[in-house]
């Protein structure tokens, strides 16, 4: 049988919360005997929105907001059935987007 890697993609707000997830997700492929590659880092999204500040007069004046969304891919190499089980069994945090491929 040919090797079928399974590749997760994670999108967060908060890197802190992403890198504990990819952290989770590491360990447990680790602990049931799969190959990892990864956690590997993509650019920053980043996009910003100018407002004014006031409602009427005073173009000029501006106020600046922005918004990040930080990416790791996590690609699992020698995945077993355990190894599938697990990453279904597994609790992650709500602010975190999931993107699974086979």
């Amino acid at each position: 049988m040919a090797h079928q890697i399974i590749r997760i993609s994670l999108k967060a707000y908060d890197h802190s919360l992403l890198d504990k997830s990819t952290e989770k997700i590491v360990k447990t492929a680790k602990s049931t005997g799969a190959v990892i590659s990864g956690p590997i880092p993509l650019p920053t999204h980043r996009t910003i929105y100018t407002v004014l500040r006031s409602p009427f007069v005073n173009k000029k004046s501006r106020e600046q907001f922005q918004t990040n969304i930080h990416k790791r891919i996590v690609d699992i190499i020698n995945s077993t059935p355990k190894t599938v089980e697990s990453l279904m069994k597994l609790d992650l945090p709500a602010g975190v987007d999931i993107e699974i491929k086979v």
